[in-house]
């Protein structure tokens, strides 16, 4: 007998739909899909769809603007500050805020299952948010052994940016909003010996009435400019920004990739090189797809699979994870954990798809 599948998702996006395909593809009953919103508004409808023997999997719920809305309110209330308008489409607003309401769900979420023990999980609450806090995983990942690169902490204003330049010796920053996804906000920062600065982020500005509004978009922006460098950094850093050492990433021609590897029980699977000729690879910013088999020597693909082997056994709860990883000269840094990186259609391993693939090792271990 198949075992069911619950997801808590946002009914009718990409990933349930691509779920539900192969589920239909391995000749599987359709999951059950419990709307983010509704269970935020409602725990107890988890109870009844975990009331048998089951799996559950925990999809994002950036796809539904009214979870977001709650999520961002609940932080506020949990950090004792006003409620904060609702974002527009792609604005930068209050992560800090809405990272808190997303722990704080998460959390209850984990004690919720802790009450169900017929229910499996793909990927633990608890797991999840601390891969969602990005610069807490990065510090978790280098405690378990794991090569990132070296970190030099939060960013608290542009001010204090180029003090801990300074202190590290450093000319070329990457700084990442702590809860941000999917590169928003990121900014690739350059300065040299006589203070000229430049920024390249997929924030776009937007200066009114003394204030300083983000908004991700798929245009790389370039700011060198002090004031608006300074401008873009304090926004950011007042919704928690940290720098991490530049890496240079290997050539393919005339761009640069890195890669991204799906595991599946703690094992390498799915990998795919990301290209593009700017700073940040992100397929969804329209860069393109490379076989990483392909360009990767013997060396480096063999320090890909130890990388990603090694930072999976650091999320011994999570089934189904995603890793960022600079690979070269036979040396591999993790950049990123993704709880949420299975998200890569068409690419195929060993003959399944990323959903085909998680599906199948359930099947087998049910």
């Amino acid at each position: 007998m198949a075992t069911p599948l619950t997801l808590l998702a946002t009914a009718g996006s990409k990933r349930v739909r691509l779920m539900q395909a192969a589920r239909a593809h391995l000749r599987l009953p359709p999951a059950q899909v419990l709307e983010w919103r509704d269970w935020l508004a409602q725990p107890a409808l988890l109870d009844d769809a975990l009331r048998q023997p089951g799996l559950l999997k925990i999809e994002p719920p950036g796809d539904d603007r009214a979870a977001h809305l709650l999520l961002l309110d609940a932080g506020c209330r949990l950090q004792g500050r006003a409620p904060v308008r609702a974002p527009e489409h792609g604005e930068l607003l209050a992560m800090d805020a809405w990272f808190a309401g997303f722990a704080a769900a998460m959390a209850s979420l984990a004690a919720q299952l802790a009450e169900l023990p017929q229910a499996r999980v793909v990927n633990a609450p608890a797991e999840i948010s601390l891969m969602t806090d990005k610069l807490a995983c990065q510090r978790h990942l280098a405690a378990h052994g794991v090569p990132i690169p070296a970190l030099l902490g939060p960013v608290e204003s542009h001010e204090h940016l180029q003090s801990l330049l300074h202190a590290h010796d450093l000319e070329r920053v990457y700084l990442k909003p702590r809860y941000g996804s999917s590169a928003s906000g990121v900014v690739a920062y350059r300065r040299n010996k006589a203070g000229r600065q430049q920024a390249t982020t997929s924030a776009t500005m937007l200066r009114t009435d003394g204030q300083t509004r983000l908004f991700n978009v798929k245009r790389m922006a370039r700011y060198e400019a002090a004031a608006d460098i300074a401008a873009l950094v304090d926004a950011l850093a007042a919704q928690q920004l940290y720098a991490e050492a530049w890496l240079n990433k290997p050539r393919c021609g005339d761009s640069h990739y890195d890669l991204r590897v799906i595991t599946v029980a703690g094992q390498p699977a799915h990998r795919v090189a990301r290209i593009g000729d700017r700073m940040m690879t992100n397929l969804h910013l329209d860069n393109r797809r490379g076989d990483a088999a392909g360009l990767l020597n013997e060396a480096d693909l063999a320090a890909l699979e130890t990388a990603s082997a090694l930072a999976a056994r650091a999320f011994p709860a999570s089934h189904v994870t995603g890793y960022d990883l600079v690979v070269r000269h036979g040396q591999a840094r993790v950049l990123e954990a993704n709880a949420f990186g299975d998200l890569l259609p068409g690419l195929l391993w060993q003959g399944n798809d990323t959903y085909t693939a998680q599906l199948a090792h359930f099947t087998r271990h049910a």
